[in-house]
C-alpha cells in the first residue's frame, strides 16, 4: 500500500489549488466568514470523532485567535489600498514684528492644499503585498487548524484507549473475584490451604484498586480533551466505540496546509519584492492654493512641486533584503515539500507495522492466552493445577489483552497521523 504525496514544487497546479482551498473554503474558521458549523456534543450522547473535530473547529481558542489575525491582515490589506489623504495648510507671514510689520497690515496669508502621489504603481503594489500577507495569514491559520484537529483526534484515541483499559481492569477484577470464590470452595472442602485464599483475595483487591485507578484515568483523559476547545469540564458523553471513515485507498493523495502556507510565503515575498522596488521611485507632492496680501488687498495663486532627491537612500538595500528573504522562502517551501513526503512515507510504514502487530495479537496471542487461562482455571477447580499456575495464566491473559488495547491504540494513532498528512477524513472539513 502506498500513498503518493504530490508537492507544491513538483506539481504547481496542486499547490495552487491547495492554496485557494485554504483561502476560500466557506466553512473554514480561518476565512472572514468564520466557521458556521453548530456544536454537536451533548452529555447525553456519546462523543464521536467527527463531533470532536467539529467542536475544535468551532470553539478552539487557538483557531479563533488565528482566524481573527487572518481577518486583521485582510483589513490591513484594505487599508493598504487606500490613497493618501491630502493636506491643508494655512501660513501667515510678516505679522507682529517690528516697525512697519508690527501689526497685521502687511500680513501675507497663504492657503494651500498638498497631495502626495505615489509613482511606480506603489499603491497597487502595496495592496497586492498586503493581500499576499493576508493569504499567508489564512494559510498559517489553516496549519494551526490542522494541528489542532490532529491533537484532538489523538486525544480522542487516548480517551477511547483509556475507556477500553478501564473495562479490561474491571473485567480482570471480576476474574480475580471469581478465582477467589473458587479458592474459597476448595479451602472449605479441605482441598487447598487457607493461605491460598488469602493470596487470592489479596490479588483480587489489588486488581480492584487498578480498576479504580483506570476509571480515574478515563476522567483525566476526558478533561484533557475538553480543554482543547476551551471547556473546563467535559460536555459530552463518553464514547462507546472508535468510529472512523473507511480505510484509505491505495494511492490516495491529498494536501496539507503546511504546503499551502509555504507556497503563500513564496508569493508574499514576491509581492513584497515588487513593492520594495517600486518604493525606490520617489513620491511627488503637488501643492496649490492662493496668497492674500493685506497691505494691498491683492491675492494670487501659488503652486509647488516637491520631489525627494535619491542621493543617499535609493531603496536598493531594502529591495535586496526582500529578495534574499524571497529566496529563503523558496528554500523553505522545498524543505516543507520534502519533509511532508518523508512524514507521509514514515506514517504509511507505521500504519502497516501497527496493523500487523495488532493482527498477530488478536488472531494468535489472545486466543491462546484465553484458552490457557480457561484450562488453568478448570484444572485448578478439579485439583490438577496449583494456584500459582492459575494466577500466572490469568496474568498472561490480562497482559495480552492490555497489549491488544495498546496495539489497537497505536494502529488508530498511526492511521490518524497519516490521514492528517494527506487531508483525508476526518481532516477534510477545511477543504470541502
Amino acid at each position: 500500500m502506498s500513498f503518493l504525496y504530490r508537492g507544491a514544487l513538483a506539481v504547481p497546479a496542486l499547490a495552487l489549488a491547495a492554496l485557494l482551498a485554504a483561502g476560500s473554503a466557506s466553512a473554514s474558521p480561518c476565512t472572514p466568514g468564520g466557521s458556521t458549523e453548530p456544536g454537536t456534543l451533548s452529555p447525553e450522547i456519546p462523543a464521536s470523532l467527527d463531533a470532536v473535530i467539529t467542536e475544535i473547529r468551532r470553539a478552539s481558542p487557538d483557531i479563533r485567535a488565528a482566524g481573527l489575525e487572518a481577518r486583521a491582515l485582510s483589513a490591513e490589506a484594505d487599508q493598504a489600498g487606500r490613497p493618501l489623504n491630502p493636506s491643508l495648510s494655512v501660513e501667515l507671514e510678516n505679522f507682529s514684528g517690528n516697525g512697519a510689520l508690527s501689526g497685521f497690515d502687511r500680513t501675507e496669508s497663504t492657503f494651500a492644499v498638498e497631495q502626495t502621489f505615489r509613482l511606480g504603481n506603489q499603491r497597487a503594489l502595496s495592496e497586492r503585498a498586503a493581500r499576499a500577507r493576508a493569504a499567508l495569514g489564512t494559510a498559517e491559520c489553516g496549519v494551526i487548524l490542522r494541528e489542532a484537529e490532529r491533537e484532538a483526534a489523538l486525544a480522542y484515541a487516548d480517551l477511547v484507549a483509556a475507556i477500553e483499559t478501564a473495562a479490561l481492569a474491571t473485567e480482570a477484577a471480576e476474574l480475580a473475584t471469581t478465582l477467589a470464590e473458587t479458592v474459597a470452595k476448595r479451602v472449605d472442602a479441605g482441598a487447598a490451604a487457607p493461605p491460598e485464599l488469602a493470596r487470592a483475595r489479596a490479588d483480587a483487591a489489588s486488581l480492584r484498586a487498578e480498576a479504580a485507578f483506570a476509571a480515574g484515568e478515563v476522567e483525566t483523559r476526558a478533561y484533557a480533551l475538553a480543554s482543547l476547545w476551551g471547556e473546563a469540564e467535559p460536555t459530552f458523553g463518553l464514547p462507546t466505540a472508535f468510529e472512523i471513515a473507511p480505510s484509505l485507498a491505495a494511492g490516495e493523495t491529498g494536501s496539507h496546509p503546511r504546503l499551502a502556507a509555504a507556497e503563500a510565503a513564496v508569493q508574499a515575498r514576491e509581492a513584497e519584492l515588487a513593492r520594495a522596488r517600486a518604493e525606490a521611485i520617489p513620491d511627488v507632492t503637488l501643492s496649490g492654493g492662493f496668497r492674500r496680501f493685506e497691505e494691498t488687498g491683492d491675492s494670487a495663486f501659488v503652486v509647488g512641486v516637491s520631489v525627494p532627491l535619491p542621493i543617499f537612500d535609493r531603496g536598493r538595500d531594502a529591495a535586496r533584503a526582500t529578495g534574499l528573504r524571497g529566496e529563503a522562502a523558496v528554500v523553505s517551501a522545498r524543505a516543507v515539500d520534502a519533509r511532508l513526503r518523508a512524514e507521509q512515507l514514515a506514517a504509511t510504514a507505521s500504519v502497516r507495522a501497527s496493523n500487523s502487530r495488532l493482527s498477530i495479537l488478536t488472531d494468535e496471542a489472545l486466543p491462546e492466552a484465553e484458552a490457557a487461562y480457561a484450562a488453568a482455571l478448570q484444572g485448578y477447580a478439579i485439583g490438577r493445577f496449583d494456584l500459582t499456575t492459575t494466577l500466572q495464566a490469568r496474568a498472561v491473559l490480562i497482559e495480552t489483552r492490555r497489549a491488544v488495547i495498546a496495539a489497537r491504540r497505536e494502529a488508530r494513532v498511526a492511521d490518524l497521523i497519516l490521514r492528517s498528512l494527506i487531508g483525508a477524513a476526518p481532516f477534510d472539513g477545511d477543504n470541502q
